[in-house]
């Protein structure tokens, strides 16, 4: 299967390009990179060049793989609804009118959208909602996550699909989700599902699901280490949806 890498020398194109390497079904075909880069022209592999669009990388390709910003990423899924080459996206920062018009190009293309490509913390989020309906309502719910220094969006878009999983779990709204506190707030309401945000130094993902109970209380954590994880399973969603007719598919179908 040959791969494009948006990207390519990002920190999360880079563990991209090393899981390419390392799994014979994929070859490396091509990259792009950000106009004015230095790195345009140059090779990712031998015959695999680097471009400044996406439209020159796609001729011949079979899937391309995305973690670049929210605006790159549409441009990058119109590319690819016009050479009809499936695309699987790890851009987090989404805003809703931007989730809508990846929907709209999904209608003619296969697309993977997942804010987090971790197989382990997309079982986290499918287990979270399980225990969250078992727990029921004598349990009040927290998020709270934490990433390294550089990160842009608060909270992860991680976090935001978690508390997405728990409303829809729990049969609660997305009124009840409060990012943060902070002065004389009150009594917290019963059905409220709070997330934190922590930024700082080189972590690379966590997050951590609190069920607080009378007397009790359960956590739920994922920790990512390295963001080669990322990566795998960014492989695992394009083996997935290269055969898979147009949609908007997430993780949760890849993993089913």
């Amino acid at each position: 299967m040959k791969a494009v890498i948006t990207g390519a020398g990002g920190r999360m194109g880079q563990a991209v390009l090393r899981a390419l390497k390392s799994d014979a079904s994929f070859t490396v075909h091509a990259g792009t990179e950000r106009a004015g880069s230095a790195l345009i022209g140059t090779e990712l592999a031998p015959g695999a060049k680097i471009f400044a669009t996406l439209d020159e990388a796609l001729a011949g390709a079979n899937v391309v793989i995305d973690f670049s910003t929210p605006e790159a990423s549409l441009e990058h899924a119109s590319a690819c609804a016009k050479h009809n080459v499936p695309i699987v996206i790890g851009t987090t920062g989404l805003t809703d009118a931007q989730r809508a018009e990846l929907t709209a190009i999904a209608k003619t293309l296969a697309l993977v959208l997942s804010p987090n490509m971790s197989i382990g913390v997309n079982l986290m989020i499918e287990f979270a909602a399980q225990l969250a309906q078992r727990l029921g309502d004598g349990f009040e719910i927290d998020i709270l996550e934490a990433h390294h220094r550089d990160k842009k969006d608060a909270p992860s878009g991680t976090a935001l699909r978690l508390a997405d999983e728990l409303v829809r779990a729990t049969g609660r709204s997305a009124s009840d989700v409060r990012q943060s506190r902070s002065g004389l707030i009150g009594q917290r309401p019963r059905r409220e599902i709070g997330i934190q945000a922590l930024r700082g130094g080189d972590v690379v993902g966590e997050h951590t699901v609190f069920f607080f109970g009378d007397g009790e209380r359960i956590e739920l954590t994922h920790r990512a280490s390295s963001r080669d994880q990322f990566a795998r399973g960014a492989l695992r969603a394009a083996k997935w949806v290269a055969v898979k007719p147009p949609g908007l598919y997430s993780m949760a179908d890849v993993l089913r």
